[in-house]
């Protein structure tokens, strides 16, 4: 069973039956996030055709919002605890946000690399931002994607933001408003933008006394994903590879 969850109804983003068009309003942005669920007792029955029965009630056993976020943000020892809980109760997970373990392993398994990010210890308000609240009016020009303070991990989208006529894979990093984290577009290099703000790309937003590391706006999941992986329209992703042949 999987559960797909939009933090404001749709009916409040539109005026007169029409999509937003004021890119600084509340109203025109979307906050998503998806679920999974399942029966709480599951019992194996050799015997029987389909050798498997559920029952009891539905446990919400993972969610996903923005990619990488439990993966990466959130620690091994409570990713269970994050995947049974509703973005609503994200605040209690904050604290890897502000602190990102990757942020702290960076410079040692890069001696000298960066040296910069190594000196960084204060909280990270712009990874709060850009994961767990959204981009407030005033810090990107023409952008925002703020749902309030309500920390929350979710997708964000502002519908009055129109698509970009020259996208760029790196979305915001790549000066293109229309890009992660707006949404999450298929050819969006996800990984790559999470990395670099992780890396300290994004920091001066919050404090423009902070210099990135230079090898900040290098760090990349250096993925090519070839020619005809996507189409123009929908379902927009190419014929998946077999997992025999492509490892």
């Amino acid at each position: 069973m999987h559960t797909i969850a939009i933090q404001v109804p749709i009916t409040q983003l539109t005026q007169d039956g029409k999509k937003p068009t004021d890119a600084t309003s509340s109203k025109s942005v979307l906050g998503i996030w998806g679920a999974a669920s399942r029966q709480k007792v599951t019992l194996l029955d050799h015997g029987n055709g389909n050798g498997k029965h559920t029952s009891g009630p539905w446990t919400q056993v993972s969610r996903l919002g923005n990619p990488l976020f439990n993966e990466v943000i959130v620690p091994l020892g409570d990713k269970d605890n994050w995947n049974a809980t509703d973005p609503s109760g994200d605040s209690a997970f904050a604290k890897y946000v502000a602190q990102p373990e990757l942020a702290k392993l960076l410079p040692i398994l890069y001696p000298g690399v960066f040296p910069n990010l190594a000196g960084l210890t204060a909280d990270r308000a712009d990874l709060t931002a850009i994961l767990l609240t959204g981009i407030p009016n005033g810090i990107i020009k023409g952008f925002q994607n703020f749902t309030g303070p309500t920390q929350a991990d979710m997708l964000r989208l502002n519908l009055a933001i129109p698509p970009a006529s020259k996208p760029s894979s790196l979305g915001l990093l790549g000066g293109d408003v229309a890009g992660f984290p707006n949404g999450r577009r298929v050819a969006d290099d996800v990984v790559t933008i999470e990395l670099r703000a992780i890396a300290g790309a994004t920091y001066p937003l919050v404090n423009s006394g902070y210099t990135p590391d230079g090898a900040a706006s290098l760090v990349s999941e250096n993925l090519d994903p070839g020619a005809g992986r996507y189409q123009s329209s929908f379902p927009y992703l190419g014929t998946p590879h077999d997992g025999f042949s492509t490892p």
